[in-house]
């Protein structure tokens, strides 16, 4: 699997090396006030990519980020309400519960009947 992923990204680089070349020609864009740049088309189509990805991967993170710490104080929360719910452990320290000596208990009378 890891193979296919280095041959697609090594073959989507390769399809754009190739489109860099067959479009290495200027273009005029123009500005405000009359002012024109010129750009060349490659670098004028990563930019505008650029210009789309970066604050949607920005959103993207933020968001990821935000869930992320709400999931960690859901789950902290949680952890303290089942500490606070359960029973207490058994201490160490107390006497352990003794069964009764049947020779202290009395017998039932004979002639309870």
């Amino acid at each position: 699997m890891q193979f296919l992923k280095i041959l697609f990204w090594c073959l989507l680089a390769f399809i754009a090396a190739i489109f860099t070349l067959g479009n290495w020609t200027s273009v005029t864009i123009h500005l405000w006030g009359g002012m024109e740049a010129l750009i060349n088309l490659p670098l004028l189509l990563l930019l505008t990519f650029l210009a789309g990805l970066v604050p949607t991967l920005a959103w993207h993170s933020t968001l990821r980020w935000r869930l992320r710490n709400r999931l960690a104080t859901a789950e902290r929360t949680l952890s303290d309400l089942r500490n606070a719910l359960a029973p207490p452990a058994p201490s160490l320290q107390s006497a352990p519960a003794l069964s009764p000596d049947p020779a202290v208990i009395p017998a039932p009378p004979a002639d309870a009947a």
